[in-house]
């Protein structure tokens, strides 16, 4: 007769996969409340001390780490020499493997749990088996995801064994699972320590879906989701309406919500390919949509749109008249969901906001043979942090200007400029080689809009004075960038010319 061991941790579906088992000729070996279950069903089981000679001991902390267990597991069918000792010490082969481990993604993400339930949910037994099994895949079907339960079966079924490709298959589907857990545990321990900088940096993701393409269609592409997941991110979103994201649909709409997480008050942000192209705060979110489209009427068609408050009807009318690829807020009035969902490929995304000022996550940029890993810039933007360098101090009005473009230039690709009055973004200038032209750029989309209260911002310091003699002739009235240069000098001289004021901030933002 055939030995199945199965020990489980999440019992749904075992039942009927035990039973399917036992149609085929198998015995089960098992432990503890999985034992218990199946004994209940009606299927008669071994326990596993009945197969070691060896009782549980130390709180169940061992019971299968024992030969044999692990003998059943890595005995080789096709060596002689294995089969004589198997037989010699009476050593009864294993030939399946059904295990789930222990909860431990569940207890750390459990906030009533502490580090003592963590570590007693490490499970040590679990891997071992699945790691054992999975090594002597030509003899032993490893079974690690009740997904897989039923090709099994059937398997069984129709050829009396598992084939080789699918214990194949289905080993390096256990090593996976099996890493992932492990790197689940370090990184645990790893936040434990406070320890930002590892030696060994163990990531594990799931995969979330296949997409269509990638950057471009002739790119396959995979969306794989952090183990852990955050609340406030765009893995956690649930879609309400329209065809799947793709690839850059994602990236964008990552963007977005990094921006929108710098504001407090009403705001719509606007994005497009990774930049923000309108950014409006009000008293309302209908007043704030209509900032924002201003901000860059031609730029937002097929944009990306982030509303920090709940959409209402008037806003969703609003929106409903332009083509847009992704509209995600806190939640959707039912009237402004059913005008947004006559159009059946807009996608519409409902997140949670609350969590959007939790702990700075790390993140990572793949480069060719390695990996760069950087803390998210979250800087929180300080008025009283700012030095003013020039003759002429910035009015309230322009401070809380200068506050919002430089909470947006953050977020725009380097080089950046971005200009603003107290309500929106005016013109933005994003990822030139040099500054000027970015300067210039951010000034044409702002030229009709200049007033007294309109500022710039700059992600990092000027080196020479050319930007700031171009957009003081062009009416900016007060300037913000992080200082810096051993040209600062030059700058404040010109500001200082035309009679504008000039803040210095001592943080640059770049954003490759």
């Amino acid at each position: 007769m055939k030995r199945a061991l199965i020990s489980l941790s999440d019992k749904s579906g075992i039942v009927e996969f035990a039973q399917g088992l036992v149609a085929n000729d198998f015995e089960i070996i098992s432990t503890g409340g999985t034992q218990k279950m199946l004994e209940e069903a009606g299927i008669k089981t071994l326990a596993v001390e009945e197969v070691t000679n060896f009782p549980e001991i130390l709180d169940g902390r061992v019971k299968t780490l024992n030969p044999y267990i692990h003998g059943g597991l890595l005995g080789r069918r096709d060596l002689s020499e294995h089969v004589a000792t198997m037989k010699k010490l009476a050593i009864s082969p294993i030939d399946l493997v059904c295990v789930n481990l222990y909860p431990f993604k569940e207890t750390i993400t459990d906030p009533s749990k502490d580090f003592a339930d963590a570590i007693e949910n490490i499970d040590i037994g679990g891997p071992s088996m699945l790691r054992s099994a999975a090594k002597n895949f030509n003899d032993v079907t490893v079974v690690v995801d009740k997904a897989d339960y039923e090709k099994v079966l059937d398997e069984l079924n129709n050829e009396g064994n598992t084939t080789l490709a699918t214990r194949k298959k289905l080993a390096a589907k256990a090593f996976e699972h099996t890493a992932s857990y492990d790197a689940m545990i370090a990184h645990y321990f790893a936040e434990q320590l406070h320890e930002v900088a590892p030696e060994k940096l163990t990531l594990t993701y799931e995969l979330e879906s296949e997409m269509r393409y990638g950057e471009n269609s002739h790119q396959p592409a995979w969306f794989y989701r952090d183990a852990l997941p955050k609340k406030y991110a765009i893995t956690s979103a649930k879609q309400l309406n329209g065809k799947q994201l793709s690839y850059n649909n994602i990236k964008d709409a990552d963007a977005a919500l990094r921006i929108a997480r710098e504001f407090e008050e009403p705001t719509v942000v606007a994005l497009k390919h990774m930049n923000p192209c309108g950014i409006g705060q009000a008293d309302n979110l209908e007043k704030a949509w209509d900032l924002a489209y201003a901000a860059d009427p031609i730029s937002i068609f097929g944009g990306i749109i982030v509303l920090n408050r709940p959409v209402d009807v008037k806003t969703a009318e609003k929106m409903h008249k332009l083509f847009l690829e992704i509209i995600i807020a806190p939640s959707f009035e039912p009237a402004a969901l059913e005008v947004l969902k006559q159009k059946k490929n807009l996608r519409l995304l409902e997140l949670d906001f609350s969590a959007k000022d939790e702990t700075p996550a790390f993140e990572t940029v793949s480069v060719m043979g390695g990996l760069l890993v950087q803390e998210q810039d979250m800087t929180l933007e300080d008025l009283a942090d700012w030095t003013v360098v020039t003759k002429k101090a910035p009015t309230k009005a322009q401070e809380k200007a200068l506050l919002l473009a430089l909470k947006a230039v953050k977020h725009t690709k380097s080089n950046a400029i971005v200009i603003a009055n107290t309500e929106r973004t005016l013109g933005i200038g994003a990822g030139q080689p040099n500054r000027i032209d970015s300067t210039k750029i951010a000034v044409g989309h702002a030229k009709e809009f200049i007033d007294d209260e309109t500022v710039l911002a700059s992600d990092a310091f000027f080196p020479m004075d050319d930007c700031v003699e171009y957009a003081a002739k062009n009416g900016i009235k007060a300037i913000i960038q992080p200082g810096g240069s051993i040209r600062d000098e030059d700058s404040i001289k010109m500001a200082d010319k035309y009679g504008i004021a000039m803040l210095t901030t001592g943080i640059r933002h770049f954003r490759h």
